[in-house]
């Protein structure tokens, strides 16, 4: 610990050291439950990358293992310590170094926040479309280590489709340089698209490169009503069926619906049994959402109310923004899901979500990107009842494999981090998981970076 600490500080700041034991163990772990997380030996925050350099030269000298870590807002414990590593955290270096109008890119460092830096680009008439829930909190690299989503994916995609290019710091030190600024490139293999969505477990991201697009037109949003789950996936298929492109098409069921009014009094329908939001950004939204009203309708909606304008259209998003966290006031803990069906089965998915919570006895809320068939069900429990914590942890593994069953996949934009690693190894295979191990093994031979995630 001594000759650890020795090293670091010869190339560090003083403050950019936390020893502290109190301090260093709110650095432990994020925001998901059930995840084993360890004690960090210290965390660093580095402001340059030749301070993360620094880091990851001394900590290869040293075989220490190094956790990378943003705004740990993260859901499957993949920012979690392990015992007497470097938390490496990140949230300092948050510059944006440049936004270029004519090129439509942003070059950020991994610190900013989501939030951050999609206002700083409208004001030049751009737009960042990934907008993860915890978007005024989450950092940019964290949204990349996750290759997380967001509510606009129907139409805008997710984080890996905006990543040209990053500069990342290899586990022996060494700057490695992938991508590019261009709007076109096939230089060899896409090494940029393999670090997104690796969670900190080949290299760290110090730079990135991202592509933006003009922004778009105020959207205004349609809410509707339906007396079942069943009733409103149908509709989100006749949605997609008929060749609409929403900005948004978004899912609550019953509990979640409730839950956002016992927390924030927003006035949602709770008779409602599923409530559907349906947003278009498009040069004549009110046409495109009256066409879609009359879809819900054939469906079977009791209720179809298009906000009259942007400002009830933000409220509703509000709603929709705050479902996992007035989830967890349901209960003293929660687990979050997140499998991701094709649309086609999101029926089927809601309805054995159900079945599952019926049969362990527990409150599942469900909200959901409905226009991507990915579902967050949240399993809400009491975390001192042993019993309860049982069946909160099998009826999380009994979505899973129902979504696996359905033709989905684990995560849609969590990551697996601690929480699905035997998951991840079902939905792969063995082969599979023998072939990304090599990869790992290539950018990271001692096994240092982020150890004990995904495999």
């Amino acid at each position: 610990m001594s000759d650890l600490l020795e090293r670091l500080r010869a190339g560090l700041p003083p403050e950019a050291l936390i020893t502290d034991p109190d301090v260093t163990a709110s650095y432990a772990h994020d925001m998901a439950s059930f995840c084993e997380a360890g004690t960090p030996a210290v965390v660093v925050l580095p402001r340059t990358v030749e301070q993360v350099q620094h880091v990851m030269r001394t900590a290869t000298a040293l075989r220490v293992p190094v956790v990378p870590q943003g705004a740990r807002t993260g859901l499957s414990g993949a920012a979690n310590a392990s015992d007497g590593c470097i938390v490496l955290s990140l949230v300092k270096m948050d510059r944006i170094l440049e936004i270029s109008p004519v090129d439509r890119i942003a070059v950020v460092e991994p610190g900013v926040v989501n939030a951050v830096l999609s206002r700083a680009v409208n004001e030049h008439g751009l737009y960042y479309p990934p907008d993860p829930s915890s978007w005024e909190t989450c950092t940019i690299g964290g949204n990349i280590g996750t290759a997380s989503g967001g509510l606009c994916c129907v139409k805008y995609g997710v984080t890996a489709e905006y990543v040209l290019g990053l500069e990342v710091v290899l586990a022996d030190g060494r700057l490695l340089t992938t991508g590019r600024r261009t709007a076109k490139g096939v230089a060899g293999y896409d090494l940029t698209r393999l670090f997104v969505g690796s969670e900190g477990s080949l290299g760290i991201v110090v730079k990135a490169v991202l592509a933006l697009k003009p922004q778009p037109p105020q959207q205004l949003v349609l809410a509707a009503e339906f007396p079942s789950a069943a009733t409103a996936c149908d509709a989100v298929c006749r949605i997609m069926e008929r060749g609409h492109t929403p900005s948004l098409l978004e899912l609550m069921d019953r509990t979640t619906v409730r839950a956002v009014n016992a927390m924030a009094s927003m006035g949602l329908p709770e008779t409602t049994e599923a409530l559907l939001l349906c947003a278009f950004d498009t040069p004549d939204p009110l046409a495109d959402l009256a066409a879609v009203g009359e879809l819900c309708t054939a469906a079977g909606a009791t209720e179809v109310v298009p906000a009259d304008n942007p400002a009830e259209s933000e409220l509703l998003l509000q709603a929709r923004r705050m479902s996992l966290t007035a989830l967890e006031t349901v209960k003293p803990a929660t687990m979050i899901d997140d499998v991701c069906v094709p649309r086609s089965r999101l029926g089927a998915m809601l309805a054995g979500t159900a079945a599952i919570a019926e049969e362990y006895d527990l409150t599942i809320g469900v909200c959901a990107h409905a226009g991507d068939g990915n579902t967050h069900p949240v399993v809400c429990f009491d975390h001192q009842d042993p019993d309860e914590s049982r069946r909160a942890r099998e009826s999380f593994d009994a979505i899973m494999a129902l979504g696996l069953e359905l033709g989905g996949t684990i995560t849609g934009e969590h990551g697996v981090g601690v929480l699905k690693k035997e998951w991840l190894a079902r939905e792969l295979g063995e082969t599979g998981v023998e072939l990304q191990r090599s990869i790992k093994a290539a950018f990271d031979p001692l096994g240092l970076l982020n150890p004990g995630k995904l495999f």
